[in-house]
């Protein structure tokens, strides 16, 4: 692949090596990640949108429970507790 440089001031350049050191990786390496991750974040914020959508039509919701038999209920883990 090849590779280009991207210009940045000297205290994004600063921020983002310490960034990458803390999680040990080089800075191209810690770019490579944070794209891919802000890929995936997009990629769910669209099928988020788009289940939000299609949940929101009437009958879904009610066709899905008919065909499923709904959600399961939630269980309760006595050694788990809830922060208020």
């Amino acid at each position: 692949m090849a590779e280009t440089t991207v210009k940045v001031d000297t205290s994004t350049r600063d921020t983002l090596q310490g960034l990458a050191a803390a999680e040990g990786l080089s800075v191209k390496a810690y770019l490579a990640k944070v794209a891919g991750e802000k890929e995936q974040e997009r990629a769910l914020q669209t099928a988020t949108a788009a289940f939000r959508r299609v949940i929101s039509e009437p009958g879904v919701m009610d066709a899905f429970d008919a065909e499923f038999g709904g959600l399961p209920p939630v269980a309760h883990n006595p050694g788990t507790s809830r922060a208020a």
